[in-house]
Order: structure tokens, then sequence, then C-alpha cells
């Protein structure tokens, strides 16, 4: 007979003493019925809508609302996971997802990713489990090298690579470093003199490092970047920025220069951005976060050029390189800034191989102290692939982009906004489609340039309106997703391509719904 407990309720006897938590063959049977579980996700995730189509709340008017007292079978849950979660997902491993940058899986992140939440172990120094230490720096060393960054960032020279969570990390861990160093020279009384610098286009996560850092407010500079350079950052812009605040008795700290930004995957000149920012002493940062790994390929690693001036370098494995989130490498010259900056000591850490200091402790290398074996899936990826599989990976992509971008150029009512670069077409319905500019002269009297000015920014604003539209309308059909930018005072629609199983024919047909879309809008606008 089942016994009560003090609140009245039924206590399972079984499932309370005889359940091991981590017990073997059950390991094994529910792991098989995990795994078969996302096979048939796979197998079938280009069927659901890309993006998700519940309303905010959703998922709480369908759940119990309190934990449930007794254990509840595998079975159960992985059913309320199909009925439930799956609904509530945006697919972004569906072959229609052209949106953001691609968060790429594999066979081989998959089950480096298993492996390591297997063996679970907290690799903060290099005792706590010297495997997941050592093949860590090896690992960002093989990537080095196959992206051929100077030796200076390498293990193998004086300098040294760590596997961060994402680029929101690398960049915080580096502002850190070159502040604590420069204040060191001019005094921590100097704090609200540093200036930190990107272009209007550098993801915010410099901006959002900055305020955590300390750096105050009014000394961010986001410079302003035109249609002229194709949206990089210009170093005389930057030069003329930082004089400016000289002359203002601030003090030029940190630069963050971009390869393939968020917007429109431009590329910042880096040989000339590090020259300008050696002049004045200050550190150099490269987010390579999306762009960084196509230059593997020999083709695109001229994008790099000028990476030997800078101080750090990252790239995100999880966003085209086929190793799961998260995972950013991030390489520096100089080790020594990040430990002085976010090194601790504790009692507790205390041991004979961190004080022979011939062991890296990555707790030293990064914000948090526990850290995840991330290094074991970018190993399983680097195995499993190989340099000549992962360049083939990528440059497929590239080729679907040419495709796509020659399908919008073929088609009169669209326009590319900025040049290509890599995988990601920047275009949108042109104000020509929309049966502008083909009389001003109901707008302005006369021809001055102010009037054609007025003009321009009328159209501009109805053409950003027009397309914005054809996004929403594109995304609630749920057969594909695409996200948009900002560039200068142009609504963009960005079309992404590296989702792991995207073929050819989900981008022919991404563009048929595009075409498709945009006549049911141009004949009602």
């Amino acid at each position: 007979m089942a016994s009560l407990n003090f609140d009245g309720h039924e206590l399972n006897h079984s499932s309370i003493f005889n359940n091991n938590p981590l017990d073997p063959e059950e390991f094994r049977r529910q792991g098989h019925m995990m795994i078969d579980f996302l096979a048939d996700y796979f197998l079938n995730v280009e069927k659901y809508p890309v993006q998700s189509q519940v309303a905010p709340g959703y998922l709480r008017q369908r759940l119990p609302e309190s934990t449930p007292y007794n254990p509840e079978p595998i079975e159960t849950i992985l059913q309320d996971v199909q009925e439930h979660i799956i609904p509530g997902l945006t697919h972004w491993q569906s072959p229609n997802f052209f949106a953001y940058f691609q968060c790429t899986s594999s066979t081989a992140g998959f089950l480096g990713e298993m492996l390591s939440a297997g063996f679970n172990v907290v690799g903060f120094n290099w005792i706590a489990s010297p495997a997941a230490t050592e093949l860590e720096t090896i690992v960002v060393d093989w990537l080095g090298e196959m992206l051929m960054l100077p030796k200076s960032f390498l293990f193998s020279g004086n300098g040294g690579g760590v596997l961060q969570g994402t680029t929101c990390e690398a960049i915080l861990c580096t502002l850190a470093a070159a502040r604590d160093q420069m204040l060191s020279k001019i005094g921590t009384d100097n704090m609200k003199k540093l200036v930190v610098y990107g272009s209007d286009q550098t993801h915010s996560a410099l901006q959002k490092a900055a305020k955590i850092a300390g750096i105050h407010p009014k000394n961010f500079r986001a410079v302003k970047t035109t249609k002229s350079t194709s949206f990089a950052l210009s170093p005389d812009s930057l030069q003329s920025q930082i004089r400016k605040d000289i002359e203002a008795g601030l003090v030029p700290l940190f630069l963050c220069a971009t390869v393939g930004t968020t917007s429109t995957s431009a590329v910042d000149p880096l040989g000339s951005l590090c020259q300008v920012a050696k002049d004045y002493g200050m550190w150099v940062h490269v987010d390579a976060a999306y762009a960084g790994s196509a230059c593997i390929c020999p083709e695109f690693r001229h994008f790099m050029d000028g990476v030997e001036g800078a101080n750090s370098f990252s790239l995100n494995a999880h966003k085209w390189f086929l190793t799961t989130l998260d995972c950013c490498c991030l390489w520096v010259k100089d080790p020594s800034a990040l430990i002085k900056s976010l090194s601790t000591n504790p009692e507790f850490l205390r041991n004979k191989a961190t004080e022979s200091r011939q062991v890296v402790d990555y707790k030293d290398w990064q914000i948090t102290l526990s850290r995840r074996f991330r290094a074991l899936k970018l190993w399983f990826v680097l195995r499993s692939y190989g340099v000549a599989n992962l360049r083939s990976f990528m440059r497929s992509h590239v080729e679907m982009a040419k495709l796509f971008e020659g399908l919008v150029a073929m088609d009169k009512r669209f326009e590319i906004v900025v040049p290509r670069n890599f995988a990601m077409v920047c275009f949108r319905v042109s104000p020509k489609a929309m049966g502008m500019r083909k009389s001003n002269q109901s707008h302005q009297n006369g021809n001055s340039d102010n009037g054609h000015k007025v003009v321009e920014e009328e159209e501009e604003g109805s053409s950003n309106e027009v397309n914005q539209k054809l996004l929403e309308s594109i995304n609630m059909s749920g057969r594909a997703y695409m996200t948009h930018g900002m560039v200068g005072k142009v609504y963009a629609i960005r079309f992404a391509i590296g989702a792991t199983l995207v073929e050819e024919r989900h981008v022919i047909m991404a563009w048929k719904l595009v075409q498709e879309h945009a006549t049911a809008i141009l004949s009602t606008n």
C-alpha cells in the first residue's frame, strides 16, 4: 500500500528509492530515444514554419502551473516537446533560415558537445582536468594555422588562444586588458578620459562591453561610414575623430575593427586602421565573428590582410564553422595582458602546477571562473571534416549567394544595396519600382539641391516602408525567414546563406517567394 507524505501526496517508492539519476542502462535507453527524436527533427525541419507563429505567453497557457510532484517518463516529456516546445521555436537549423548569421550544426559538433556534457568537467585550471586545457591550446593553434594567423597569435609563438562563449565576452576581456594596460601608464584617476572606437556598423557588443568596462558613455565613438567605402570604416575618419578627442584632453584606448559586419558583411581595412591606432598606442581588436571562418579559404584570406598589426582577433566557430553554440575563438598576442586583468588566486585553487608557471589556467583568460570543455567539439569538427571539406562547405554557400545575387539582378524591380563579400546578399525593392523619380516638379519649385534632397529623403522613406512590409510578409508566411539592416538611411533585406542543410532549391524557392510577395505589395502600394 502506498504511503502519504506530510502534504498528503502519494509517494512513489520505486521512483524515489530505486531511481539512479545516472543509471548507465537507463541513460543508454533514453539517449537512443533522444538521438532518434533529433534525427527525425532534422529530417522534417524544413516542413515547419521557419519563424515561430505563436503569440507572447503561449507556453504558460499550455503547461502546468507548478512542478510535477512525482517523476514523469521521458516518453511523456518528449511528447510535450513535440506538441508545445517545437511550435515555439524559430528553426535556426531549417534550410529556409536566411536570417541573422546562421548557427550551424553538424554531427561532429553535436557529438563533441554530447561528450563534453557527459564528462561534465569544470576546467577552470590545468589541474582540474589537464586534457581540457591542453586540447584547447592545441585546437586553437590548429585553427590559427588554418587561418594563417601570424605566429605571434599562437601558443607556438608567444601568443595564445582561448575558447570563449561569444564575441561579447571576447571583446569585453580584451577591452578590460587594454583599459588596465593604459591606466597603469596614465593613472587610474584618468579612467574618465579613455575613449573606445568602432564604426556605426560595428556590432553592439562593443558598446555593451564599453559600458560594462566602465568607459564613460560620452567616450564611445561610432564613426560614421558611407556608401563610398561600402560602409567600411575609413582610416581618415578614424584619425580625424582621434585628433578631436586628443585636443579635448581625452585618451584613445581601443579600436574594434570588423571583418564581415552584421548589416552588410563589410570589411574594415585592417592594415591602415592598425597603423592609425599604433600611432596613438591603442589596442586593436579584430571582430571576425561571421566571416573569419571563410578566411580558411585562400581566396578569402586577403580580407584579413593587416591583422598582424592587431592585438587580438576573434571568430565564432558556432556561426559558420559547424561547431554548435557556443564557441568563440579568441587569439591574443600578449596573454599576460589578459591574465593581469582577469586573474584571481583564491587559496582553494592553489596548486603546484599553477605555481610552476608551466601550465595555462584558462580561468585567467575569461570573465567567469567555471568553464565548459568546448575544445572537444571543435576538435571533433576539425578531425571529422578536415580542411578540405570545411572549405568546400563554405564555398558552396558563397556559390549559392552568387546565384541569389544573379536572380535579384535579373528582376529590374530590385537592386543590390551593397557589394557582396561572402554569403550574404543585401537587396531591396528599388524606389524606381514604385514609380518614383518620374517627376520632381510636384514636390518642389525649381531644381535646387535642397529640393532634390527633400525629394530623395521622401522617396527613401517610402521605399523603406515598402521593404519593411515585404520582409514582414515573407516572414509571416512561415516559408522562409530573413532579417534586415539599416545602412545609411536605407532599409535593406539581408539574405544570409549558411544553414547546414541548405541547398540551391531552397535559395531558388526563397527568391520566388520574394517575387510573389513583392508583386502583391507593389500592386496595392
